[in-house]
């Protein structure tokens, strides 16, 4: 019913009967307490679906209002800053990873909160921990993954498109008029050169050292040629992780609440999450991803942050994604 009730207030929306300030605006994130008990608290953030700084477009943005993953990650770590009583985080993560500068502004913001607060912070894998998501997770204490968890891809990947062909057999041809001969390079309009092609593997390679550097300071009982050796790109069970030391344990989201509060020396806690108000979050297991941040209704089908970050009009994108 919820649904049906959002369809209709869509198209009546397009039709030019309601002003999108109908709608509510984000409100600030209020704090949701899932399960225990006590003064002190554990803090669980979610981390889903593709990593990107740009600003969630489509219908539910325009509805809603809903912020940036950098932007929603940020918040919630200052108001975890600000409270004494966050004696932990886990950061429950469940993402094939993202593009280079959003997964890297979250392991920043990651990293300056533990400057800011002396608290364990533990990672949590879920389905998908892969590329730009195992970034992140480098910026924790501690690695703990699901039995059934995919981690690894380390490595970056270009994507681009080439409609060259296409237009040529519609017998269409797109001119540039540069400065250069490489001012161009990546357009879909033309057959990448090999010597674009160089100057694209330069760059990949700066990104991918720059990641290989994050991960030996997470992973400090690996060394720099056994990180090389695993990071060519192939992704690993959590079994296959954990013996090859890209994680420090196997378990559950309990598993890792459970931890985090051992190594906050604290024998009880409160679980907690920040949401916007409205939304519905019964136990540890609560996504946020997918949901409209004012009403909680779930949009299962319509992704429209994966879309405008792959597809953004052709233009190439560095990323740390697992995509195959």
């Amino acid at each position: 019913m919820p649904n049906l009730l959002l369809l209709g207030l869509v198209m009546t929306m397009v039709a030019g009967c309601v002003s999108p300030s109908f709608f509510p605006k984000t409100s600030p994130l209020e704090e949701t307490v899932l399960s225990g008990k006590g003064n002190a608290k554990v803090l669980l953030i979610d981390l889903s679906g593709i990593l990107t700084s740009s600003k969630p477009g489509g219908i539910v943005a325009r509805l809603f209002n809903r912020p940036s993953l950098p932007t929603r990650f940020k918040e919630e770590l200052t108001k975890a800053a600000e409270d004494e009583t966050v004696k932990a985080v886990v950061l429950r993560i469940n993402t094939p990873g993202g593009t280079v500068t959003a997964s890297d502004i979250l392991y920043h913001e990651l990293q300056a909160f533990k400057k800011t607060r002396n608290v364990p912070v533990i990672a949590s894998i879920m389905d998908l921990g892969t590329s730009g998501g195992y970034y992140v997770a480098m910026g924790a204490d501690h690695v703990i993954a699901h039995p059934s968890s995919v981690t690894g891809s380390l490595g970056v990947i270009m994507l681009t498109l080439n409609a060259a062909g296409l237009l040529e057999t519609i017998g269409i041809q797109a001119t540039a008029v540069t400065s250069g001969p490489h001012k161009d390079m990546g357009s879909p309009f033309r057959t990448m050169t090999e010597q674009d092609r160089a100057i694209f593997q330069s760059v990949i390679q700066s990104f991918f050292d720059r990641f290989l550097r994050v991960i030996e300071r997470g992973r400090p009982n690996l060394t720099p040629d056994a990180i090389r050796r695993l990071a060519d790109g192939r992704i690993y069970s959590a079994a296959q992780a954990k013996e090859n030391g890209l994680i420090d344990r196997i378990g559950y989201v309990d598993d890792a609440i459970a931890f985090a509060k051992r190594e906050a020396g604290i024998d009880e806690a409160q679980v907690v999450m920040y949401q916007r108000r409205g939304g519905y979050t019964p136990n540890v297991y609560a996504q946020w991803a997918g949901q409209s941040s004012a009403t909680g209704w779930s949009f299962p089908n319509l992704d429209p942050v994966a879309l405008t970050t792959l597809l953004g009009g052709g233009t190439p994108a560095f990323m740390y994604l697992w995509l195959p």
